[in-house]
């Protein structure tokens, strides 16, 4: 190594260099590839009996054409760069295999949204360049799609949105843990089962819930909607009795209560006979709202309710709505600032768009509200 060969050529050493140098690439490159099958990605049962499974109900498993998308194809990039990139990231995926993580199905599903997270952030950054690999924009053609797939992919191929941004849980399950609730939703919920309400104090509700006219709660008076505002006037136990504030439309039993005058943004809705009993309910002077002609009137209710579901901080609930609106909203055609609609007219451009997402009914109501609360006619320098 310190002076020339006195017995080998120097062009002996180049080419046996050069012969050694293709084995290396040659063998490294195989080793990857062999990696890169269906194969090895089933080959642990923490895939093939969790995500494999399901994706073999999908479309990317079995279609008309026989075309078939296989582990590599949608989690691999194609090209030589970002596979070797992929491929150091996921080295660290072993050390869940060898220290069990995910080896029960039970263990898979608590960190499933976890991974999916990771997933997700990962195709939202690289612009789902792995689905691109077989979907190309230039290649649509738009006259043979639906009228709804037409109206939300042209402006999406115009904005050059990722795949991801719009289709979540096409391949494998979307995160629900096993109440059904939304994971994101779950954790807030929790936190609210441990909260210590306090007489005087305003809280605000995390889920729908039952609301009783007396402490026994006996006598369901109605429910209560998201981020619904309370105060605690009294307490027994885990019975709380509460104030709510809000306005309700004169026009028939008035048993939807509004957040607002004028703003359908709904708080609570009232049974029909509590919704007429003046022992429950003040009704204050009436007010004509002249965009809509319509009478309101500002109502107070007292009733009882169960612990386990207020938090102090609503905006703990705003961020947990603002996450999945982000998650699930995301740009089909360029996702809406909260603030580009006012509160009236969210219901219906929310409602055009919901049904391309994964929401389930409550959440759906959650980002609704969310919504709404901060729409234009909450926020500052807006339309």
């Amino acid at each position: 190594m310190s002076k020339p060969a006195t017995k080998i050529s120097l062009g002996v050493l180049a080419f046996g260099g050069f012969l050694t140098g293709i084995v290396f690439w040659g063998g490294f490159n195989t080793a990857m590839e062999m990696t890169n099958t269906e194969q090895f990605c089933i080959g642990c049962h923490e895939m093939r009996d969790n995500v494999y499974v399901e994706l073999q109900d999908t479309i990317h498993y079995t279609n008309r054409t026989g075309v078939r998308a296989t582990c590599p194809d949608c989690h691999v990039p194609h090209n030589w760069s970002h596979k070797v990139a992929r491929k150091m990231q996921a080295s660290k995926e072993v050390f869940g295999w060898v220290f069990g993580t995910i080896n029960t199905k039970e263990k898979f599903e608590a960190k499933r949204l976890e991974l999916a997270q990771h997933e997700w952030a990962r195709f939202a950054a690289n612009n789902s360049l792995e689905c691109r690999s077989c979907h190309n924009y230039d290649s649509m053609d738009w006259e043979k799609m639906s009228p709804a797939a037409k109206f939300y992919m042209q402006p999406a191929s115009e904005r050059n949105v990722g795949c991801i941004e719009c289709h979540k849980g096409i391949a494998h399950h979307l995160p629900i843990n096993d109440s059904g609730v939304n994971p994101i939703l779950a954790k807030v919920e929790q936190g609210a089962t441990s909260q210590t309400l306090e007489e005087g104090k305003q809280y605000f509700v995390v889920k729908p819930i039952a609301i009783y006219e007396d402490e026994d709660l006996t006598k369901q008076a109605g429910t209560l909607s998201y981020a619904a505002p309370v105060k605690v006037i009294e307490k027994k136990d885990d019975k709380v009795k509460l104030q709510l504030k809000g306005w309700r439309k004169d026009k028939g039993f008035g048993r939807v209560y509004h957040s607002d005058f004028g703003k359908n943004i709904r708080v609570a809705v009232m049974e029909k006979d509590p919704a007429q009993n003046p022992d429950l309910i003040s009704v204050g002077l009436s007010q004509n709202d002249p965009a809509t002609g319509l009478d309101w009137s500002e109502v107070t209710v007292e009733f009882w309710a169960k612990e386990g579901a207020f938090i102090p901080d609503v905006a703990t609930l705003w961020n947990a709505a603002g996450e999945i609106y982000s998650s699930n909203c995301s740009t089909c055609h360029a996702q809406p600032d909260p603030a580009h609609f006012d509160a009236n007219s969210w219901p219906a451009q929310f409602n055009g768009m919901v049904g391309f997402t994964s929401m389930d009914p409550s959440t759906q109501a959650l980002v609704l509200t969310y919504l709404q609360l901060h729409s234009s006619d909450y926020a500052e320098g807006t339309h």
